[in-house]
């Protein structure tokens, strides 16, 4: 009780203190019902008492208010553990944040700096140009992380714990995690915990405020918590890409999809095959060279987030693979750039990897080196496999004659048998070029699994034949009612869901397909079955380039990542009033994020839904 009375004394004396200071806006923010801040005029208060301001909770601005109003506050994702957001606020200046590692193993250090780094950068931006407003207030965050693993996969422990307490001038915060990565996440949260405060009126000048007494439980749901971003049908420059980074992080998404190449292009630098960029990539300046994803990698990691490449085959190959007869390897894809394109492919431009020239296997192990060259040591490969088009190869006469001299008559299983067969040569090169093949890795251990989209292959009434459960995921595009997912689920298949009229946000601007809002992203639910590991978004670039990625990304990405952290029992109603903090959230991060909700509904919360 003295702590709860001594919390609302100073809460009292901030709300007279701003409202006597501060008289640059008309409106201030009540926090209703506790849960949703309502806009009143400063004019109307300025007739009343301080008592009843400091009775119904009303605060100078509405991320004030949203910072303390409701179980949940400002935070996004919303914890899923216990969490208690007091009312009292410390004004503080960012020049007066101490960190404390000495709780952590030594070989996390280095890591956790480079994350601190990017969590003051964020509350400075969050201040503004002009963070100034004096304070005595010291903030002391102490990290503690029991394990020395920075390694980042879907066995990573991402819980953490995050306790706020004030005595006197001087607030503590303890961030309690068992991977360096959950502590990263505590990060993220205490960021969420802290908004700008401004000066008086006309001083131009901010500053900080955070909450006095927090605690939060929180771990996410699903290990899996992607965004798939294609870079091939339109070159992103890495600037670009990072940019999305800092968006998964503010959200705790944690795997950023890189479908690289296409049969559009092909922008990934292979220094043992440079001639893949040489004749796929668009000019010599959209090529990922290396170093750049190198620097991504970890980039990402400092955000906890990993990169999973996805080299797309055996479709979805053309430019880029079209150097073979050149060079004496023989034809290394077929129907590259083919006219019609109907007749060859599912889009232009058309192309579909050779499965049975050897030569192809030679060039696809030198490719799968350089790529273990830049990704982490412990990442799997997504290998693609989704819309194989085999009249492509019965268009070829070297497949055909292949296909009957093996008494094949040239149906559907006859070429889902080829698919099959080089689904399995590509598996094991890359388990032998990643240390993973039984020769080379610890026998106690099964071997880490690559991913594959749904497709012909993976159909619940053959994919036994073809493809070991033990050693492919699933990722799911298909429409939220299709039963096949569940049918793999029952057959023991792991899965990763993107369902297409929910989560692939290129949707709406093309053909017959239908825009997904943010409401429809948050509230499509997946099973919780332990053979689901989580979801992305999905980001096609048919029409999509650097000018538009962040606006088609965000705030529906952000939608997804509380429905995978959190998957609350609530829909999309009750989140819109954090949501709308979150997006300006983003935008302050200096993401260009769509608006959720006109202006008024921002200030009236709950009154628009």
């Amino acid at each position: 009780m003295l702590f709860e009375r001594n919390s609302l004394l100073l809460l009292g004396i901030l709300i007279i203190s701003f409202l006597s200071l501060i008289q640059a806006d008309y409106w201030a923010y009540k926090c209703e019902q506790e849960q949703r801040c309502v806009r009143v005029s400063k004019a109307d208060l300025n007739q009343d008492t301080s008592y009843t301001v400091f009775q119904e909770r009303i605060y100078e601005t509405w991320k004030i208010c949203r910072l303390v109003c409701g179980t949940y506050g400002a935070l996004w994702p919303r914890p899923t553990g216990n969490t208690f957001i007091g009312p009292n606020l410390m004004q503080f200046h960012p020049n007066f944040i101490r960190f404390d590692f000495q709780d952590i193993p030594l070989v996390t250090k280095d890591l956790m700096v480079d994350m601190t780094k990017v969590f003051m950068r964020n509350i400075r931006h969050e201040c503004g140009a002009n963070c100034t407003l004096p304070s005595e207030t010291e903030v002391l965050v102490r990290i503690f992380i029991t394990s020395p693993d920075t390694t980042l996969s879907w066995e990573t422990v991402e819980s953490y714990s995050l306790d706020i307490s004030t005595l006197g001038t001087k607030v503590s915060v303890d961030i309690s995690a068992a991977t360096i990565y959950g502590a990263r996440h505590g990060l993220e949260t205490l960021s969420q915990l802290i908004t700008v405060q401004p000066g008086p009126e006309n001083s131009h000048r901010n500053g900080l405020v955070i909450t006095g007494a927090t605690r939060v439980r929180d771990s996410p749901v699903y290990s899996h918590r992607g965004f798939m971003l294609d870079t091939a049908r339109n070159f992103i420059p890495i600037r670009q890409i990072r940019k999305v980074l800092d968006g998964m992080a503010a959200t705790k998404l944690n795997v950023f999809h890189w479908h690289i190449t296409d049969s559009h292009s092909f922008p990934l630098e292979t220094p043992r095959v440079p001639l893949m960029t040489q004749h796929g990539a668009y000019s010599s300046t959209n090529v990922y060279r290396q170093t750049d994803v190198r620097s991504l990698v970890k980039y990402a990691r400092q955000r906890g987030i990993r990169v999973l490449l996805e080299l797309d085959a055996p479709a979805h190959a053309g430019n880029g693979w079209n150097w073979g007869p050149q060079h004496g390897l023989g034809e290394l894809a077929i129907c590259v750039n083919e006219q019609p394109w109907r007749n060859y492919c599912i889009q232009p431009p058309c192309g579909q990897l050779n499965p049975i020239n050897p030569n192809l296997y030679h060039v696809l192990r030198d490719i799968y080196r350089d790529v273990m060259d830049v990704i982490a040591s412990e990442e799997t490969l997504h290998m693609g496999g989704d819309e194989v088009f085999f009249p492509c190869w019965n268009s070829s006469t070297e497949i055909r004659d292949l296909l009957r001299s093996r008494g094949r008559n040239l149906e559907a299983e006859d070429f889902l048998q080829l698919w099959a067969e080089f689904q399995a040569s590509a598996l094991r090169i890359w388990d032998e070029e990643s240390g993973r093949a039984p020769s080379s890795r610890d026998p106690r251990k099964p071997p880490p699994p690559v991913i594959l989209w749904t497709s012909h292959l993976t159909l619940p009434e053959t994919i036994e034949n073809y493809l070991e459960k033990e050693r492919y995921i699933v990722q799911a595009w298909l429409k939220a009612d299709d039963p096949i997912p569940e049918q793999l689920i029952a057959k023991g298949y792991r899965l990763i869901f993107s369902t297409k009229d929910a989560w692939y946000l290129d949707h709406g601007f093309w053909g017959i397909t239908t825009y997904a809002s943010w409401r429809k992203v948050y509230d499509n639910r997946i099973p919780t079955s332990l053979s689901v590991l989580g979801g992305e978004t999905c980001l096609w670039s048919e029409l999509v380039d650097h000018n538009t990625i962040e606006t088609l990304t965000w705030p529906r990405t952000a939608a997804l990542g509380e429905r995978l952290w959190s998957n609350p029992d609530t829909n999309a109603k009750q989140a819109e009033g954090r949501l709308n903090r979150h997006r300006e959230r983003l935008v302050t991060r200096e993401i260009r994020a769509e608006a959720v909700t006109p202006k008024w509904c921002v200030q009236n919360e709950g009154q628009c839904s």
